[in-house]
């Protein structure tokens, strides 16, 4: 897991310093939304081409850990 946590990174001068995926400008929030929403993981990566498979486990684990 702490592979995977390492793709989650924090940067005030991105998205107001909120969590996201490999310093892109996807929030961990809003990826946690689309999965929640019903969206299929081949569906989300269609759509957001910067973002891989284990960007979305990522996200999932990062959640995880907060809770």
């Amino acid at each position: 897991m702490p592979d995977l946590l390492a793709r989650i990174t924090i940067n005030p001068a991105i998205c107001h310093g909120q969590p996201t995926v490999r310093g892109l400008r996807y929030p961990v929030q809003i990826v946690l939304e689309l999965l929640a929403s019903g969206m299929t993981d081949a569906e989300i990566l269609a759509d957001y081409e910067d973002l891989e498979a284990a960007d979305l486990r990522a996200c999932q684990a990062y959640a995880a850990e907060l809770i």
